[in-house]
């Protein structure tokens, strides 16, 4: 059952939002060669419980985490350990908190010291995957009509788009209906109706769309170890425009005065 938000209840997933991009702004102060993915877990939820959140990941079907770190060719779901960031390598880092009773969630994709340029042209592109289908979130329109605008751009740039992996909706649930692939065809599937909160959130593969399961039980990976960028906003439908519930802005504005 797909549940339809009220406007007061968009405000509060916003505000649960805030603090996902908050925490995501505070570990982009610190992303850099030599620190674990285990320091950036730490320091993600001490922060989420200092302002009164909860992590939404922890325990979340038995996960062990605050966040999910998924590096160089780990799509997603990768499990913050004692690995230490390399110069070179890029991390997607997933969070998730819950604030008066609704669920925030978004991702970033960060660069770890000098990236190479056609890791970091994976990362843009996949950004700009995330914006146009976030675009397509207006009353009236259809899934379809998300996963196609991120499907078309990505493939139009040489990358590939995960298809078992997908968005979802965002409420007092972290995954509810209806399901948000980021491949499709425009016109198809569940119609947008004004005020369904939804996590669109696009994977992308340098190569491959083929993805595999770690040992662990959690990680996925590209198949073929190439590089994977997920970014991640939640977006209520609106009737003329989308209503983004949160931005980049304080991440990116960190990442470039350092």
């Amino acid at each position: 059952m797909i549940i339809i938000k009220t406007d007061q209840e968009i405000e509060l997933i916003k505000l649960s939002n805030q603090l996902v991009l908050d925490t995501l702004a505070e570990l982009a102060g610190i992303i850099k060669p030599g620190i674990t993915t285990l320091d950036l877990d730490s320091i993600a939820e001490k922060y989420i419980r200092s302002k009164n959140g909860i992590p939404g990941f922890l325990g979340y079907n038995g996960y062990s985490k605050t966040l999910c770190t998924s590096i160089n060719s780990q799509v997603v779901h990768g499990i913050p350990s004692n690995y230490e960031l390399k110069d070179g390598d890029i991390v997607s880092v997933d969070c998730g908190a819950i604030l008066n009773g609704f669920y925030g969630d978004s991702a970033y994709t960060f660069a770890v010291g000098n990236v190479d340029p056609q890791t970091l042209r994976l990362m843009s592109v996949t950004k700009d995957c995330l914006y146009r289908g976030l675009a397509e979130a207006t009353e009236n329109n259809r899934i379809g009509d998300i996963g196609s605008a991120v499907q078309s751009f990505a493939e139009l740039n040489g990358f590939s788009v995960v298809r078992e992996m997908v968005g979802h909706g965002l409420g007092k649930k972290l995954h509810e209906e209806p399901e948000v692939p980021n491949y499709g065809k425009k016109g198809v599937g569940v119609k947008l109706k004004r005020n369904m909160v939804l996590c669109i959130e696009p994977m992308i593969n340098f190569g491959t769309r083929n993805i595999v399961q770690e040992k662990d039980g959690w990680t996925i990976r590209a198949s073929d170890k190439k590089p994977s960028a997920h970014y991640e906003l939640p977006v209520a439908v609106g009737i003329d425009k989308p209503y983004v519930l949160g931005s980049f802005d304080k991440i990116e504005a960190i990442l470039n005065s350092r």
